[in-house]
């Protein structure tokens, strides 16, 4: 698996775990998690796959609909990989935050959908349903932040209301935002995921 890790200043805050967009590398999300929090230190995965040239985290069998075989099995190996760079890099397994921007918003939510203790915490943008039809862990104790725009062609209302709903079914505490965004990450949520992970964990320490 291809990635990059960054040890921060500060231990006691989460480590970033970096999942990015379609056709993106390990280096693209660094400099948000950086306006983040500057002192948290940060794990970036590139996703193994590739579609049409671009990589990603998870096969798609149509557009906006995730293999669900390989859904299972790439997020199997993301949460055994993450332990095991814990115990590389000695970061705090059980205080690990995504980040993940579309495709990489996909794999963080269906790792929250496999695992009670995949992460912490988890700012989404512009994730879809990883998968139906299955019973959640119990996600009590874990944060979620959701980006998402109510003109997004790719991910409907709909489907963020529907996962909103079936996080929070799991004891998860799901703040959701809304823009105008398309399937895009702008300003405007990006401050207010600012302003929930600020609340959520800097507030605490």
């Amino acid at each position: 698996m291809e990635y990059m890790f960054k040890r921060g200043t500060n231990p006691s805050v989460p480590t970033f775990l970096l999942l990015h967009s379609l056709g993106g590398t390990e280096r693209d999300l660094i400099p948000l998690a950086k306006k983040l929090n500057p002192e948290a230190s940060v794990l970036s995965v590139r996703g193994k796959n590739v579609d049409n040239g671009k990589r990603v985290f998870c096969r798609r069998s149509a557009e906006g609909v995730l293999d669900e075989a390989d859904v299972i099995y790439q997020t199997n190996e993301l949460y055994e990989f993450l332990t095991e760079a814990a115990k590389k890099f000695t970061f705090d397994r059980e205080n690990v935050v995504a980040l993940g921007l579309t495709d990489g918003a996909h794999i963080a939510a269906s790792l929250l959908f496999h695992y009670t203790d995949a992460l912490q915490g988890a700012i989404l943008y512009h994730p879809i349903v990883p998968r139906r039809g299955i019973p959640l862990p119990d996600l009590t104790g874990t944060s979620v932040f959701i980006g998402a725009s109510k003109n997004n062609p790719i991910c409907p209302q709909e489907e963020t209301i529907e996962l909103e709903q079936l996080l929070k079914n799991a004891n998860a505490d799901v703040t959701l935002h809304w823009e105008n965004s398309v399937n895009y990450l702008t300003g405007e949520i990006f401050a207010a995921s600012r302003a929930w992970y600020e609340s959520t964990y800097l507030n605490t320490i």
